[in-house]
Parts: C-alpha cells; sequence; structure tokens
C-alpha cells in the first residue's frame, strides 16, 4: 500500500476475526517501526508480547474500573478522564455503572496483545515542573506504538491504543514484573480485523490548524 493510503486507513480495530498473528509477521511489524524517533535517540521504548490467555484476562479486567469511568462520565456529559474539569460523577455513580465490552474484550479476544512501555530514565521530561498533566514524555513512546500500528494496518492486521489499564499500573506492573521506573504508556490489541474500514471521518485541515497564533485563520490553500 502506498503511505497515504495507509495513513488515511488505519484505524481502531476492536474486532477480530480470531486469526492468528504469527510471530514472523508480528517480528517484521517491529523490525519497521523500531526506526521510530525518541527524545535524544536514546530509544526507552520496550515492548511486552502477550499471548497467554490469563494474562490478557487480567488485563481486560485490569481495564475495567477505569472503563467505568469513562462511561459514568459520558453519562454525565463530562469529557472522560479530563484533567482539567473536575468530575461530579460519584461512587454511587461508578458502582452503578457496567463496563461496555467494546472497552475491556478487544484484550481477550484479540490473538496477541502488546504493552509498551518507557524507560522512564531515558526520556526528556520538559513539562515535569508545570501545573498539569504531563504530557511531554509520550513523544519518545508514541511514534513507535503508531508505527506498529501502521505497519500492522500493511500487513493487513489491527489494533487500537488503549490506555484505561494504565490507571491500575501498579497492578500491571506487578503482572508483568515492569521496573518501578518504567512506565506503562499503552496496551494494544492485535489481530485481523473484522472488517477493514477504508474510510474514516476526522475533521478537516481548516479545523485543527491555523496560521500564525491558536486564534489565527483556518490554514487553507487555494
Amino acid at each position: 500500500m502506498e503511505l497515504y493510503d495507509v495513513m488515511r486507513t488505519t484505524f481502531a480495530a476492536r474486532d477480530y476475526t480470531g486469526e492468528d498473528v504469527p510471530d514472523a509477521v508480528l517480528y517484521e511489524i517491529l523490525e519497521n517501526a523500531r526506526f521510530a524517533p525518541s527524545g535524544g535517540n536514546r530509544q526507552g521504548n520496550r515492548v511486552i508480547i502477550v499471548r497467554d490467555p490469563a494474562t490478557r484476562d487480567r488485563l481486560a479486567r485490569l481495564a475495567e474500573p477505569a472503563a467505568k469511568r469513562y462511561v459514568a462520565q459520558i453519562k454525565a456529559g463530562e469529557s472522560p478522564w479530563n484533567a482539567v474539569l473536575p468530575s461530579k460523577v460519584t461512587a454511587q455513580d461508578l458502582e452503578r455503572t457496567t463496563p461496555p465490552a467494546a472497552l475491556t474484550e478487544p484484550c481477550r479476544q484479540a490473538p496477541v496483545v502488546l504493552v509498551f512501555v518507557v524507560d522512564l530514565k531515558l526520556v526528556a521530561s520538559m513539562d515535569q515542573d508545570l501545573e498539569r498533566v504531563g504530557v511531554i514524555s509520550g513523544a519518545s513512546i508514541y511514534p513507535f506504538v503508531w508505527n506498529v500500528l501502521l505497519a500492522a494496518r500493511q500487513a493487513g492486521f489491527g489494533g487500537t491504543i488503549t490506555t484505561l489499564a494504565v490507571a491500575q499500573e501498579p497492578k500491571l506492573k506487578a503482572l508483568l514484573k515492569i521496573p518501578s521506573d518504567h512506565a506503562v504508556c499503552a496496551v494494544v490489541p492485535l489481530g485481523r480485523p473484522v472488517k477493514q474500514l477504508t474510510k474514516l471521518r476526522r475533521r478537516s485541515v481548516a479545523e485543527i490548524a491555523t496560521r500564525e497564533r491558536f486564534d489565527g485563520e483556518p490554514f487553507t490553500v487555494g
């Protein structure tokens, strides 16, 4: 496939046929994805390949508490898990909420789950002293994660970046024997999609890009 075709058709795949992702295919995906950039080229990225059904089930269950909050906040008209606006969702609301299968079952259904980890000793967190949630460290790991999904699309497979289980990171680290100075960045189920989407809906360039300033005129050509 052409690069732009891959970019425009790589979607969040959550339903899988059950077909395996062979080790040889997965190795080729990682072999190419590893060329993603990282801060200072320090390459603190690691990936754990999980095939064991019991471990995948545990990953799904670790995602359930965050999935409940996600759904409860949507029902309350909130943007779920945002770090700016305080939530009005109560403990009672969470207790009454059932985590939807779409947010937990992919880890059980996919033949393989990739857990992406970054070595915090090797990332330059330029925003560590700001009074907001840190995001800069992600620049040294998420290009690698996205490269994996692009390469999977090229190979006819698909997956989705999930982060719900990371809300339970101490338990996640204990499960997968992850060192304390590493952070879990994404849990990515991977498999052959039941349906391959070819037309995705996204905001236009003019809606996301402005000239010179945040409130500048929309970026258009012609």
